[in-house]
């Protein structure tokens, strides 16, 4: 092949990420653009499904490194596992989607093979025998393009930004299966502890956000045995918030929130959309109470449909929806509900 393009399936216990198969759509772009086919690289114990369902989903073929000690994600001996393959292989891209788990593992094979690591793709084009990359910076405002060298050139995708692939039951290829280069752990994974339940915000195809103003309420009046003021607010949000889960349950969506949300108490930091939280490009992001500061808004801007709900017309939030509702949302939202309720009953 002209090219050797890889992609890295993450997966937690065996179960591939939602992006999982996006990434292999983004390599199978990237290879028709250089002359090449898709090299899908999967790493565990127990894990040789994953192989088999990333060529039914578009890979070339596959190569299956296994070995007791990848059984749980540990940077040190994946990172050593997916470097050796990829030196091995003379790779020229590799394409991982964004997670927690290939943030760091992406950079920790980047300074074992000396090359460059881009997070945060939003789209590439392929030009000059490169992958350019396309990616926001200064809070959004902005898109960058990148070349990164040597090789391999490694890229980290955001979620959602291609269409999952269908996959094809007829398709076959081949699983190579090597023998894993596993390096030294420093780290031991003791258990696993779940957060709360709910659909993922990465994975999420529709979003509802919550913002400071979850608790301005002045219709609601706090039990009487709570006398500290910052626990009246505190109480309040979680009304509000109850009215944004319950919006969200309709519409099978994950519950955001904002910075301000978070630090306020309201809600825990696993729901905070952000700079600083989770990056997000759901199909609708329906945000409620959410002023639209520059660090929220870097976190979902490039949702393809964004829906304001704020009392204040000259918030900024509105200046990146698609649709804007001024007006109460304790008011608006369960109007919202109850309307998309009867429709979804349908």
């Amino acid at each position: 092949m002209a090219a050797n393009v890889f992609v890295y399936i993450d997966h937690f216990n065996g179960q591939p990420v939602g992006a999982a198969w996006e990434i292999v759509a983004a390599g199978r772009k990237a290879a028709e653009g250089l002359g090449g086919g898709v090299t899908a690289i999967v790493i565990g114990q127990g894990v040789a499904g994953l192989a088999d369902e990333a060529i039914k989903h578009g890979a070339d073929d596959a190569v299956l490194a296994e070995a007791a000690a990848l059984k749980d994600y540990r940077m040190e001996p994946y990172a050593s596992a997916l470097s050796k393959l990829l030196k091995d292989a003379g790779a020229e891209v590799l394409f991982l989607p964004t997670t927690g788990r290939t943030r760091e593992l992406a950079a920790a094979v980047g300074v074992d093979l000396e090359t460059g690591v881009v997070p945060d793709l939003v789209g590439f084009e392929v030009k000059d025998g490169k992958v350019v990359g396309t990616r926001p910076i200064y809070a959004g405002k902005v898109m960058e393009k990148v070349v990164v060298g040597p090789k391999p050139q490694i890229f980290l995708i955001r979620s959602r930004v291609f269409p999952k692939p269908e996959p094809q039951s007829g398709k076959t290829g081949t699983v190579k299966k090597v023998e894993a280069a596993v390096g030294e752990a420093k780290t031991e994974v003791l258990g696993y502890k779940a957060a709360e339940a709910g659909v993922s915000l990465t994975d999420a195809a529709v979003i509802v956000s919550g913002g400071r103003g979850v608790s301005n309420n002045p219709k609601l009046t706090p039990p009487a045995d709570i006398t500290d003021e910052h626990q009246k607010e505190v109480w309040k949000a979680q009304q509000g918030f109850a009215l944004i889960r319950e919006l969200a349950t309709v519409l099978k969506a994950a519950v955001g929130a904002s910075r301000a949300a978070v630090d306020a108490g309201y809600i825990p930091y696993a729901n905070q959309v952000g700079q600083t939280g989770k990056v997000v490009s759901p199909d609708v992001y329906i945000a409620a109470g959410v002023s639209g500061a520059i660090q929220h808004l870097a976190g979902m801007r490039t949702s393809k449909t964004i829906v304001a709900i704020n009392k204040d017309p000259e918030a900024p939030i509105f200046k990146v929806s698609r649709f804007g509702i001024v007006g109460d949302l304790f008011e608006v939202l369960p109007a919202l509900t109850k309307e998309l309720k009867a429709k979804v009953s349908k």
